[in-house]
């Protein structure tokens, strides 16, 4: 009876070892994914609403320009990854003729405030009360980020927390 104790013990063991060795050893998944989307191609869907610190922002009002939409939440984890991405990105684009805009995703109003503050957003955010834009950008959870290009088509879909490397490379690819 001891012996076959003691066995199951260290089989047990052995168990939990190799498992916490894999999961020690797992390369977390980093970047966002590139999604077929029924919107690329297609004209953006209206966007427009107030933003975080008051003023309105509206995607008609920026063709010509190269706009980054990024859907997020302040309870996001990836969102938190990204939003320092997000805001090195803006910062070296805000002279090149691209936009960068948040569109907080089914959060409260402190929350997002709160997270802009705490992240140093340098782009604005704006509020999407009942999710209206999302459901017309078909946005199921955040982080999602459309790129849409000057002639105001989405090219672009990354869902989860986008690398500033991501960024460079989709605007390296519009201006060629």
């Amino acid at each position: 009876m001891k012996r076959t104790v003691l066995v199951s013990s260290l089989a047990a063991l052995v168990v939990v070892v190799a498992f916490s060795i894999f999961l020690g050893t797992r390369q977390p998944v980093t970047d966002a994914t590139d999604v077929t989307s029924p919107l690329l191609g297609q004209v953006a869907p209206n966007l427009s609403g107030t933003k975080l610190g008051g003023g309105h922002w509206s995607l008609a009002s920026q063709r010509g320009r190269v706009v980054v939409v990024n859907f997020w939440a302040s309870w996001c984890g990836p969102c938190q990854v990204e939003a320092p991405n997000l805001s090195s990105f803006a910062w070296q684009e805000r002279n090149a003729r691209v936009e960068v805009i948040g569109v907080v995703f089914n959060d409260t109003l402190d929350a997002a405030k709160a997270f802009s503050a705490h992240y140093g957003s340098l782009y604005p955010s704006i509020l999407d009360p009942g999710g209206a834009i999302a459901n017309r950008y078909g946005v199921e959870s955040p982080p999602t980020t459309f790129v849409i290009n000057a002639r105001g088509r989405v090219v672009v879909t990354l869902v989860g927390a986008v690398r500033l490397s991501q960024l460079d490379s989709v605007l390296k690819r519009l201006r060629a």
